[in-house]
């Protein structure tokens, strides 16, 4: 705990406080702090409609007014921040697994697999992350958790291209050559000794990462390819909502608020984790 206040305390080199950290605790606790009151309480049903209370404005009894279906909109973001953060983490969980296996792998080994394998990756690289996601969705179908894999997939080069740069940049290392003379395995030496090195530039990743995710599970649920109706998401709802962008911009609003505290949340995190590696 005492670890974890010191980061937000004034670095002694610099003389002053990591504020992108700051602000991205700040932004990403208001939506992590909605999706877990929301696992215990919402307002409304998130599916419930009411015909009698169609694009409603703010008020007291609906704080962020209804859909163009009566339904309660705070009620469907709570529940839609939280399917899109699981589609995130899922991606995430995905990506940087095997990501961090291929990279560690061919960047400790090289030769031949190391060779093939960056050919792929780099075949991979040259299409856009949601170009590629679509291929595989066109694969696996449209829902949650199709888009899940197909996102966790389509992330896994830039993960294997970050890692297997840090490996090729540490295995030649005093202390590694030291473990190889004691006899030390290489996979102790991949995983116990090198990896841990590793973790200050892989979680400044995954912050990027994990901002990537959440736009690009917005992204694909716009086009009607991630959650499902009358199940919501930030990307169906937003999808929903631009058709009332004039009559009714306070429903569009909403939502995209929510979408860029998110996106702002995990952006400063990443460069607030950058900065604490960097020193």
């Amino acid at each position: 705990m005492k670890r974890f206040l010191a980061l937000f305390r004034k670095n002694k080199a610099t003389g002053k406080r990591n504020s992108y950290l700051i602000l991205g605790c700040i932004f990403t606790g208001v939506i992590l702090l909605m999706v877990l009151i929301g696992i215990f309480y919402m307002p409304y049903s998130p599916t419930k409609m009411d015909a009698s209370s169609k694009l409603q404005g703010f008020s007291f009894r609906h704080w962020m007014g209804t859909d163009h279906m009566g339904r309660d909109v705070l009620s469907r973001v709570m529940y839609g921040s939280r399917v899109t953060l699981a589609i995130a983490a899922s991606t995430i969980v995905i990506g940087a697994g095997l990501g961090t296996i291929i990279g560690a792998l061919t960047g400790y080994f090289g030769g031949i697999f190391d060779e093939i394998s960056m050919r792929i990756i780099d075949a991979m690289l040259a299409f856009p992350s949601i170009l590629l996601s679509l291929v595989f969705v066109s694969l696996f179908g449209t829902g949650t958790y199709q888009v899940a894999v197909a996102l966790g997939i389509s992330f896994v080069p830039s993960f294997a291209r970050i890692v297997r740069g840090e490996f090729l940049r540490s295995k030649n290392m005093d202390y590694v050559e030291v473990a190889r003379l004691q006899g030390v395995s290489d996979l102790r030496i991949i995983f116990v000794h090198i990896l841990p090195n590793t973790v200050g530039v892989l979680m400044s990743s995954i912050m990027i990462g994990f901002n990537n995710a959440v736009l690009a599970e917005a992204g694909l649920s716009f086009l009607g390819i991630g959650a499902q109706p009358p199940y919501a998401s930030l990307g169906n709802m937003l999808s929903d909502a631009q058709s009332y962008l004039f009559n009714r911009p306070s429903y569009v609003i909403s939502i995209g608020v929510v979408i860029v505290i998110m996106v702002l949340g995990f952006s400063f995190l990443s460069e607030g984790i950058k900065r604490i590696s960097n020193y």
